[in-house]
């Protein structure tokens, strides 16, 4: 026995995702029928209730998806504008829309979902949310990682004065759960059953909507019902680059995947697989193309079409190739424009899914609250948690993603379908960890693509966390003396623990689309599980 995770394969469908019971939930909607659309809207649905604090029906998404019966695969962007009361110049620092009604963007999440199902799939919502619904009427028993993320949010919460509706949705009102306790939440369950009877209508304009928008009014909050009236989940084409063969899809901009493609592009220069895996050089050459591609990043986030098409062009990718060759120490930020502030691991709580089906259809989703809780506000009767995703703009005017009343939010998610020369996708990669998102997907396609490891092992494979300025976390399971030539060559590293949650938590499926195998893979880091059907 090798100790590792066994390799899960079928031909009928595979759910990747962060919780057992949610992969359980879309391998369930698959076996009765309905297609990876259908699956992956429950799939998330389901991680509402299996992982309430990383994602749910209020929070904000993005997806990229092979559509078989087109051939081609499409972005569908969920993610919201600012609200058009947001107070502008209202706050100093980024720390002011953490927590708190004022943090708490327009949901999309829902939106997403059910606008999936209506393009793609075949199953009714009420079949769709089944699931959900089950497991938040039923309960679920608490297992290590859900205590954790309850446990650790209830002092943190507790001095707002939203913090007894969220104690008592969460904890029975105790303000603590225990590991093997079942979490129950009926009122989340009456939620989608009323959205089952009224449709997304039922927060888009309906009773759900107005009940959000008074409590937060109620708190100081700034979101309207006009705000949630012009949702609109919007169809788009991806951005494509190039990378040992295959092209790579993400979503465009103002999403900030094209810096996944821009560190792609920029280590396809590179013959990787002739070096030591997890030795220096391929560290070196893939941290150095990281922080690059993150400069350009911030420089230019939400760039214009002809700025987009400056960065990605083989001149500038061959300008960033050069500086990862010349030796000279690369620093600089990999978050945001503002000053470096101290590493928070409770903003990293964002989770991915990825979905294949019998037919050809993939859809890979990356959806979060934005931290841990989101904001931390439960809206009363409903078991519906608010995102804070107006903490990842900038309150700062002169930044590069600026909240701005209406204006675009520009977050870090990069769910990614990669296709064959002929079209046909061969691989499905997301993952959650904020900025570390665009630095997690390449280390795994290195992983996977350069050194050939099978999808399960490239996901365990010991990966690096790129903060501001030279620092660089490296899982303790890589070699000291590497670390310690890695310093010498200018990275600030240093070892963590050997398994880390600051370097991700993928989820993906392989695809060998000659014979419609399925092969996936899911992160020890979390509680990934894949669910074949």
């Amino acid at each position: 026995m090798s100790g590792k995770r066994p390799t899960v394969s079928s031909v009928h469908g595979m759910v990747a995702a962060a919780h057992p019971l949610a992969a359980q939930a879309g391998a369930k909607i698959l076996a009765q029928g309905g297609n990876a659309f259908d699956a992956a809207a429950a799939t998330a649905a389901a991680l509402n209730v299996t992982e309430p604090y990383m994602s749910g029906l209020a929070g904000m998404g993005m997806a990229t998806c092979y559509i078989a019966s087109e051939q081609r695969v499409r972005c569908l962007d969920y993610v919201t504008k600012v609200p058009e009361k947001f107070p502008e110049g209202r706050f100093r620092t980024q720390q002011d829309v953490y927590r708190g009604p004022f943090a708490a963007g327009t949901p999309g999440n829902l939106a997403g979902w059910c606008e999936l199902v209506r393009a793609h799939g075949r199953k009714s919502l009420a079949e769709v949310f089944a699931p959900a619904i089950a497991l938040a009427r039923d309960g679920f028993p608490l297992i290590e990682f859900n205590t954790d993320g309850i446990n650790s949010q209830a002092a943190a919460l507790k001095a707002f004065p939203f913090y007894e509706e969220w104690a008592r949705v969460y904890t029975s009102g105790t303000g603590k759960v225990a590991h093997g306790a079942v979490l129950r939440q009926p009122d989340l369950a009456a939620t989608y059953e009323a959205i089952v009877a009224h449709g997304p209508g039922h927060l888009y304009g309906g009773a759900l909507g107005r009940a959000m928008v008074s409590h937060l009014a109620a708190l100081g909050g700034c979101m309207t019902e006009a705000d949630l009236a012009a949702v609109r989940p919007t169809w788009q084409d991806p951005l494509v680059a190039s990378y040992r063969g295959l092209n790579v899809h993400t979503l465009p901009p103002p999403c900030e995947g094209f810096q996944l493609l821009l560190t792609l592009a920029i280590l396809d220069g590179f013959d990787l697989a002739r070096l030591e895996r997890n030795g220096v050089d391929h560290l070196d050459i893939v941290l150095r193309a990281v922080r690059l591609a993150a400069g350009e990043r911030i420089a230019n986030n939400n760039p214009a079409p002809e700025i987009l098409a400056r960065i990605m062009s083989p001149a500038n990718v061959a300008r960033l190739q050069a500086r990862v060759r010349d030796g000279v120490p690369v620093t600089g930020p990999t978050e945001q424009w503002i000053a470096p502030t101290p590493y928070n691991p409770d903003k990293e709580h964002t989770t991915s899914l990825s979905v294949a089906d019998r037919d050809g259809n993939v859809v890979c989703i990356t959806q979060s609250l934005g931290a841990l809780f989101g904001c931390g506000v439960v809206i009363p009767g409903t078991g519906v948690c608010m995102n804070n995703f107006l903490f990842w703009g900038e309150v700062d005017p002169r930044g590069t993603n600026p909240l701005k009343p209406g204006g675009a939010l520009a977050l870090p998610t990069a769910p990614s379908i990669s296709t064959r020369a002929d079209g046909k996708p061969v691989l499905a990669l997301g993952t959650p960890g904020s900025y570390g998102i665009c630095q997690t997907q390449p280390q795994v396609m290195v992983q996977h693509l350069d050194f050939g490891l099978g999808l399960q092992s490239a996901i365990e494979a010991p990966r690096a966390r790129l903060l501001d300025g030279a620092q660089v976390n490296l899982e303790g399971r890589l070699r000291p003396d590497v670390i310690a030539a890695l310093s010498r060559r200018g990275h600030a590293a240093e070892a963590v623990a050997d398994w880390t949650m600051q370097v991700g938590g993928m989820q993906g499926i392989a695809i060998n689309p000659d014979s419609g195998a399925m092969t996936g893979g899911a992160d020890p880091r979390r509680d990934g599980y894949v669910a074949p059907v």
